[in-house]
């Protein structure tokens, strides 16, 4: 028997201004974590469309579509994420946000329309063996309890079993198309604190009658810079940043009280451990030197995303099939945000990959108010999960 080609970016080429057209609708119409209910709708309605198995209501608002074909027992889950941030879109194109303090500023618009756009190819073309479960993920923005934490827990690959689980990202600063690996520890683990100093109010002019918890905070902020340079391996990666700091009411009034804010991101799982022990000491230690109350509450965030090195090699082969390997980097440099895919590579071997968005001239970076992802990516995103498909599940 003449086995058919795999799928090529020419072969997802007809689809191209469908895809765009679903992007811009998606685009227009963002949702926040777990309110992805319009979005769920479309992805369900054009899943069933395209002949799959659908399901829905999956962690709220996450949607689930199978297709099987011929008698292979493999199974591959490929997820698309599908929330939007808080932020106010500062773009004037047609396709801006009609939502005000929400817009797709990460581009989970654009993965979802690839995905979809390579279920209608790999459903029309019918060209594998086995299972593929796609995977749209509400709630990846949220940082804590998020979509992947609770589709997982609420039995993802019991109901959906897959051999193994990818997804992409798109990576502003990178030419549009090009395709980046990292076998092992891809991106890094990320917490969050909340700290609240508590103190006793009083007049600007009596500092004497109250206990100013402003300068705790201040020599807190500042103690905190030694956390990774005096206590992590230089040879490890860990950050530390103080993202808010909250109080006060008047120039003439010592506040009772100073909230601050912290992102800790970490690669090693010692690393991690000896972060959280050593920043809670350290805000309570500098607290008590102040005579003030430290309340400090440590949020664990998203694990690391830790890829595997054989579902990570068949990508990067994938990859450089269809685009060349000029245009793939198989082992870049590890990244310090965070992922909540992580969760799903805990239960099942995979890879994360980032797909390039062109340059980041004019405010183009992820989760900034004039970002857009690059239709470009549309056809060749889509291309690459029905060509990873495929080749995972071979006609034999």
């Amino acid at each position: 028997m003449l086995l058919p080609d795999l799928s090529s970016v020419s072969d997802l080429q007809p689809l191209a201004d469908d895809m765009r057209k679903l992007r811009y609708a998606l685009h227009c119409c963002p949702e926040l974590a777990f309110e992805e209910v319009q979005t769920a709708e479309i992805v369900a309605s054009r899943l069933k469309e395209y002949g799959y198995s659908v399901e829905t209501g999956i962690a709220g608002t996450g949607v689930v579509g199978t297709l099987r074909l011929g008698s292979g027992e493999r199974r591959i889950g490929i997820r698309a994420d599908m929330d939007a941030l808080p932020i106010d879109e500062l773009n004037t194109f047609s396709h801006k946000s009609l939502r005000p303090g929400r817009m797709h500023a990460c581009g989970h618009d654009g993965h979802t329309a690839m995905l979809l756009g390579a279920a209608r190819h790999l459903a029309q073309r019918q060209c594998f063996d086995g299972t593929v479960h796609l995977i749209f993920q509400p709630a990846e923005e949220r940082g804590y309890d998020s979509g992947a934490k609770r589709m997982v827990e609420q039995g993802l690959f019991t109901r959906f079993p897959c051999d193994a689980v990818f997804a992409m990202h798109n990576h502003p600063g990178a030419p549009a198309g090009t395709f980046m690996f990292r076998k092992g520890n891809f991106m890094a683990a990320g917490d969050r604190v909340f700290v609240k100093i508590v103190g006793k109010g009083g007049h600007a002019a009596r500092p004497h009658l109250a206990n100013d918890p402003i300068v705790a905070a201040g020599s807190i902020v500042m103690a905190l810079q030694t956390v990774v340079s005096r206590n992590v391996d230089p040879a490890q990666s860990a950050v530390v940043t103080i993202g808010k700091i909250a109080g006060g009411s008047a120039p003439n009034v010592i506040p009772g009280e100073v909230e601050l804010s912290l992102s800790v991101r970490s690669f090693d799982s010692n690393v991690r451990r000896m972060l959280k022990e050593r920043i809670t000491r350290l805000v309570h230690a500098q607290a008590d030197s102040y005579g003030l109350h430290a309340i400090v509450d440590y949020v664990e965030g998203y694990p690391m995303v830790t890829n595997s090195d054989a579902e990570t090699e068949l990508a990067i082969a994938v990859a450089k099939e269809l685009v060349g390997a000029d245009r793939v980097t198989e082992q870049m440099a590890p990244l310090m945000g965070s992922e909540d895919f992580a969760y799903m590579l805990q239960e099942r071997p995979g890879a994360f990959l980032r797909i390039g968005n062109g340059p980041t001239d004019g405010g183009n970076t992820l989760h900034s108010a004039t970002y857009d992802f690059n239709d470009e990516n549309l056809v060749v995103g889509s291309a690459f999960w029905a060509r990873l498909v495929e080749r995972y599940l071979p006609i034999q």
